[in-house]
C-alpha cells in the first residue's frame, strides 16, 4: 500500500482521537499540577507506583480524607502507566514526570471509552453529526482538561462513556452493567441516572424485568465484592467505600458544609460553562430529532435529581456532557444542511460566530486553571533556588493545608535530600519550634522565619479597552518562608514578598 494511502486510512480511522488526544495531553503538559478533588487518587498511584506492597507506607493511612475512596480506580490507572514510569525511574527523572504519565494514561483511557460511543454515533445517526461532536468536544474546555485529572467523577465517566455508547448500540443489558459498576465503586451518585435509565429502558420494553434483574443482581454482586475484597485489603479493614460516601453526602447531607448552590445551578451555570454554544444547540436537537429524546430525558432527569442536593460542583454532572453533545451534534449537522436556505443561513451563521466565541471563552478558562495552582509552582521554584549546597543535613519542608490543596502531591517532591511534613494543627506561633527549613504557607508573617518569595494565583478576570479585551487578575497566594536561623539561606538574595 501506497505511503500515502496508508496516511489517509490512518488519518480516517483515528484523525478525531489524535486531535482530542492532542489538546487533552496540551492540557497535561501545561497545567501538570492537582487540586485537593484529586488527592486521594494522585497520592493512591503514587504510592501505588513508588511504595509499592508496602501499604503501611501509604498517604491514605494517615491523612485518610473526609469519606474513604476506592483505590480500583488508582490500580487500573498505575498499571496502565507503570511502563512509562519505570522508563522515568531508569532514567532518574523527577517525579513530576510520573505524574504527567499516570494522567496521560487516565486521558488514554477516557478518550478511548469515548471513541466508543463515537463510533456508535456514527453508526447511527452518521459521520457528519460524529464529527460536530468531536468539534463540540474540542472547544470546550471542561471535558478535556477534566478527563485527565484522576477524580472519582472522571473514572466513572470512563464506565458511563462505555455505557452511552452500548446504549445507542442496543445493548441495553451491557448499559446497566456499566452504570451499575459505576455507581458501586466510583460514584453513587451515578444511582441517580441509573434509575430514569432503566426506568426508561422498561417503560419502552426495551428491556424485560425478570432479565434486568438477573442481570443487574449478579453486577451488584461481582461490583460489590471486588471493591470490597479490593478496598478492604488496601484501607486494611472491612469497608466499601462509596456505601461510606452514599451515607455521608445523602443521607447526612454533610456535603453542604462545602458550600451550597440554589436548585437551578446547573442549569444557570454548571452547564452553560461546560457546554458553551452546545447548551443552546442540545435544546433545538431534541426538537429536529425525535430520536434524541430517548437519549436525553433520562440525562436531563440525573441533572434535575442530582439538583436537589444542595452542594453542587461542575465535575459532579460531567457524566451528562457527551449526551447533550451528541443532541447538539445533531442540531449542528441540521443546521449545516440546509445552510442554503435562507432562514437556516442565518442560522448557518450564528452558528460559526457561536463556535468562534466557544472557543475564545475556552481559552479564558484555561488562563484561568493555568494559574490555579500556585503551590505547585511554588514548590517548583524552590526546588530550583532552595538547596542548601554548604549543609550536609536534610532540607525539611513544611506544607500547609492550603498549600497542600492547591497544586502540591507526593509527585511534586523531590527525593535527593528533601524531606516534606503535612502536619495539620501545627500553630502559627509555634511553628518556629518545629525547626523547618522552608515553609510554604498561606500566611505572609511567620515568627522565626523570613518570606523569601510569594507565588501569584488567579483572582478574577476583568475586562479592558483594547485587545484581547480580557485580563486575568492575579493575587499572591502562598509565601516561601526560610528559617532565620539557617545562615545560608539569609546570605542569599531573594525576591521578597513585599
Amino acid at each position: 500500500m501506497p505511503p500515502s494511502r496508508r496516511s489517509s486510512n490512518f488519518t480516517a480511522i483515528y484523525g478525531y482521537d489524535v486531535l482530542l488526544g492532542s489538546i487533552a495531553a496540551f492540557y497535561v503538559f501545561t497545567v501538570p499540577f492537582t487540586k485537593v478533588e484529586e488527592s486521594f487518587n494522585v497520592q493512591a498511584m503514587h504510592d501505588i507506583l513508588y511504595h509499592r506492597h508496602h501499604i503501611e507506607n501509604y498517604d491514605h493511612l494517615e491523612f485518610p480524607g473526609v469519606v474513604p475512596r476506592t483505590f480500583i480506580g488508582a490500580l487500573l490507572v498505575s498499571i496502565l502507566a507503570s511502563p512509562m514510569v519505570l522508563a522515568i525511574n531508569l532514567l532518574h527523572l523527577p517525579k513530576i514526570y510520573s505524574l504527567l504519565a499516570v494522567r496521560l494514561a487516565l486521558g488514554f483511557f477516557i478518550l478511548a471509552t469515548l471513541r466508543f460511543l463515537r463510533v456508535q454515533i456514527r453508526d447511527k445517526f452518521g459521520p457528519q453529526v460524529e464529527a460536530f461532536f468531536v468539534i463540540l468536544v474540542a472547544i470546550q474546555f471542561h471535558m478535556l482538561f477534566y478527563c485527565t485529572r484522576p477524580l472519582p467523577n472522571i473514572l466513572a465517566l470512563g464506565l458511563v462513556n462505555l455505557s452511552y455508547g452500548y446504549w445507542l448500540k442496543g445493548s441495553y443489558y451491557a448499559t446497566l452493567r456499566c452504570l451499575i459498576f459505576a455507581t458501586i465503586v466510583f460514584r453513587c451518585d451515578m444511582l441517580l441516572l441509573l434509575c430514569p435509565l432503566g426506568l426508561e429502558l422498561l417503560l419502552t420494553k426495551s428491556i424485560s424485568i425478570w432479565k434486568a434483574i438477573k442481570c443487574c443482581a449478579g453486577a451488584v454482586s461481582f461490583s460489590i465484592g471486588i471493591t470490597i475484597l479490593v478496598d478492604s485489603i488496601m484501607w486494611q479493614k472491612l469497608l466499601w467505600p462509596e456505601f461510606n460516601v452514599f451515607w455521608f453526602n445523602s443521607v447526612l447531607n454533610r456535603s453542604s458544609e462545602w458550600g451550597t448552590q440554589p436548585f437551578y445551578w446547573y442549569f444557570t451555570s454548571a452547564l452553560p460553562r461546560s457546554l458553551l454554544v452546545a447548551y443552546p444547540l442540545f435544546m433545538f436537537g431534541v426538537i429536529l430529532d425525535r430520536r434524541i429524546v430517548f437519549y436525553v430525558l433520562p440525562v436531563l432527569s440525573f441533572v434535575i435529581l442530582y439538583s436537589k442536593l444542595p452542594h453542587k460542583e461542575l465535575r459532579f454532572i460531567i457524566s451528562s456532557v457527551p449526551i447533550l453533545n451528541l443532541s447538539a451534534a445533531v442540531a449542528a449537522s441540521r443546521i449545516y444542511n440546509n445552510r442554503k436556505k435562507s432562514f437556516w443561513n442565518l442560522m448557518y451563521i450564528g452558528l460559526l460566530g457561536s463556535l468562534v466565541i466557544s472557543l475564545g471563552g475556552t481559552a479564558v478558562t484555561f488562563m484561568a486553571s493555568y494559574e490555579n495552582y500556585p503551590s505547585g509552582y511554588a514548590l517548583k521554584t524552590l526546588h530550583r533556588v532552595g538547596d542548601t549546597k554548604n549543609t550536609t543535613s536534610e532540607i525539611w519542608v513544611h506544607i500547609d493545608t492550603f498549600s497542600a490543596m492547591n497544586g502540591i502531591s507526593r509527585f511534586c517532591e523531590n527525593d535527593n535530600g528533601w524531606r516534606y511534613s503535612k502536619e495539620e494543627d501545627i500553630p502559627l506561633e509555634h511553628i518556629w519550634q518545629r525547626n523547618f527549613t522552608y515553609l510554604l504557607n498561606e500566611h505572609l508573617s511567620i515568627e522565626g522565619y523570613k518570606c523569601l518569595f510569594k507565588e501569584d494565583g488567579f483572582s478574577r478576570v476583568r475586562l479592558k479597552v483594547g485587545f484581547p479585551p480580557i485580563s486575568m487578575v492575579k493575587q499572591p497566594k502562598v509565601y516561601v518562608h526560610g528559617n532565620l536561623e539557617n545562615t545560608d539561606i539569609m546570605h542569599r538574595v531573594w525576591p521578597g514578598c513585599s
